[in-house]
């Protein structure tokens, strides 16, 4: 049998004539461990340090409705991440839910890292580990997110002020799937970057958006449960507005403070008092935190590659 060349985005032990080799020292390795340690560390660092308060804000709260309010949070991560693979798996061979689930959450975490790039760096990295081209994951990660705002600002609505949301509404036909093809394309070309393998399909970009707009809603009802006496459509609105301003300001790690300051002005003026408000933000992240790490850890556990003569997805197609 002729020995296998070793593969270059493939960690661990190396086969040939059906025994494992153990591979050499692989520099990128440990730095990407060290990244994924560090990211993790910021993470805890923000749940710490909010963590006094969050506990005297959940005295008030009953443990049913916080109970059912990280729960929210967790299917809307599920929720999020499912659109995030529809993306991927539609700019090249399927991806695998499970094996897409693990580079978009774990990713994700670098966004409590000054500066959010972070997270689409991560991810981009972690592709690449799984078989994938950099440039694939950091496109369909990028495409999400502009599709997210397009998403949260018609959401937005609900909360108001509508007459300055009203002009954002123009901005859903950018999800024209020849201009957002056409629109990626040229700033893959303006980076150097490869082009696109494929277009993007109506059907997929229409089913990341709905999860975009699902998602958005679940993090209202998040809110929602937390505070008790907000309505539920503005909770939705200032969830989406409030994560939208927190996404723009990427120098902060996850948005931190332009979100709070957004969910205080936007629950005041829903009649709650400036110091409760304050504390449903805080808690309100701290509860994004717990939610982000708890789903990362379990999405840990799919594995980064197929077994030997299994296809690259592993799962059934997405739609497309």
């Amino acid at each position: 049998m002729k020995p296998r060349a070793p593969d270059p985005t493939e960690g661990g032990p190396t086969v040939i004539n059906g025994k494992p080799t153990r591979a050499g020292f692989d520099r990128y390795s440990v730095i990407r461990w060290v990244a994924v340690m560090l990211v993790v560390g910021f993470a805890v660092r923000a749940l710490v340090a909010n963590w006094s308060e969050f506990w005297r804000t959940l005295a008030d709260i009953p443990w049913s409705s916080s109970g059912l309010s990280l729960l929210a949070l967790v299917a809307s991560i599920g929720v999020s991440t499912y659109g995030w693979h529809v993306l991927i798996d539609g700019l090249g061979p399927p991806v695998g839910f499970r094996r897409g689930a693990r580079i978009n959450l774990v990713g994700a975490l670098g966004k409590y890292v000054p500066g959010s790039l972070w997270a689409y760096l991560l991810q981009a990295e972690l592709g690449r580990k799984a078989g994938l081209s950099r440039a694939r994951v950091f496109t369909g990660s990028f495409v999400q997110f502009g599709i997210g705002l397009i998403a949260a600002a018609q959401l937005a609505m609900l909360a108001g002020p509508q007459w300055w949301l009203l002009a954002t509404i123009p901005a859903v036909g950018v999800l024209h799937p020849r201009v957002l093809t056409w629109i990626t394309a040229r700033a893959l070309k303006l980076l150097r970057r490869p082009p696109l393998e494929r277009a993007f399909s109506g059907l997929r970009v229409g089913t990341a958006f709905g999860a975009a707009l699902v998602a958005w809603s679940l993090q209202g009802v998040h809110l929602w449960l937390l505070t008790g006496s907000a309505g539920l459509l503005p909770c939705i609105g200032a969830m989406a507005l409030a994560m939208t301003a927190g996404s723009v300001a990427f120098l902060l790690p996850s948005g931190a403070g332009v979100r709070e300051a957004v969910l205080v002005a936007m629950l005041t003026a829903n009649g709650i008092s400036a110091g409760k408000a304050l504390a449903f933000a805080l808690a309100s992240r701290v509860m994004f935190t717990v939610a982000d790490l708890l789903t990362a850890l379990a999405a840990t556990g799919a594995r980064w590659r197929s077994r030997p003569g299994e296809p690259l997805a592993g799962t059934a197609p997405s739609p497309g």
